[in-house]
């Protein structure tokens, strides 16, 4: 009995975590928020005319601004993981979470370095530059990444699905099962075998069910050409006299 009790107090102990991380990453973004005005309104001399003073306000609100910033950055990102795992899946709402970690973190050092009145333009301008080259570098990557998160949130099918698969890419037609949707891999079993098969092609492929295993052998046994839609072809005749 008591084990039972110390089970269901510690779940509703982290259920009342969760449903206080969003209003805490909040609460520390809007703190954020205001002590970078605080500090850039003092360095305007709006709150003390003493200089000392004015300096002392402006530094320490742009520290307390970095340590409420990073915690809200962090806090969100965390979050954004929770809201999106279950629909997503646990690679894609990492992605997600890794994205607002770095976008946050870059945002907080920049507006920090400009609290203390560090000149950031150098900063920026090289930050611009080293994306654009890791983009160009990593575009195929990037390529399939976003392409996993199209096909995570159109539905095309799902794990466990049987599916057939058909791109010129892919050298024909491909049958299996999903067995996953990763960041840059769907992962198909075919009688057995494992194939990953990057999610661009697979995003540029036709997607359809398995058809019955009868309708193939039909169209080939009709009398007609293997592809459906084809011309007919001319039936042989019958061996005979000349």
């Amino acid at each position: 009995m008591q084990n039972g009790r110390q089970i269901d107090l510690s779940t509703q102990v982290e259920r009342v975590k969760r449903k206080t991380r969003p209003w805490k990453s909040i609460i520390a973004l809007l703190l954020a928020v205001a002590f970078a005005v605080i500090s850039h309104q003092a360095r305007r001399g709006t709150f003390t005319t003493n200089d000392l003073a004015n300096q002392f306000i402006v530094y320490g609100a742009a520290v307390l601004f970095l340590v409420f910033g990073s915690s809200a950055a962090y806090g969100l990102a965390g979050k954004s993981r929770e809201l999106l795992e279950p629909t997503a899946g646990r690679a894609h709402s990492a992605i997600v979470r890794y994205a607002i970690l770095i976008v946050g973190a870059f945002t907080t050092l920049v507006i920090t370095l400009v609290l203390f009145g560090v000149d950031v333009s150098q900063l920026v301008l090289g930050g611009a530059i080293t994306t654009v080259f890791l983009s160009i570098a990593a575009q195929q990557a990037l390529g399939n990444v976003f392409a996993g998160l199209v096909l995570v949130f159109a539905r095309p099918f799902k794990v466990g699905d049987a599916v057939r698969l058909q791109a010129g890419a892919l050298g024909g037609t491909l049958d299996g099962i999903v067995t996953d949707i990763g960041i840059t891999y769907v992962r198909f079993d075919t009688d057995g075998s494992v194939m990953s098969i990057p999610n661009s092609q697979v995003l540029n492929a036709v997607v359809g069910p398995i058809p019955p295993e009868g309708e193939d052998a039909e169209v080939v046994a009709d009398g007609k050409s293997g592809t459906p839609g084809g011309p007919e072809q001319p039936q042989p005749r019958p061996a005979g006299p000349a």
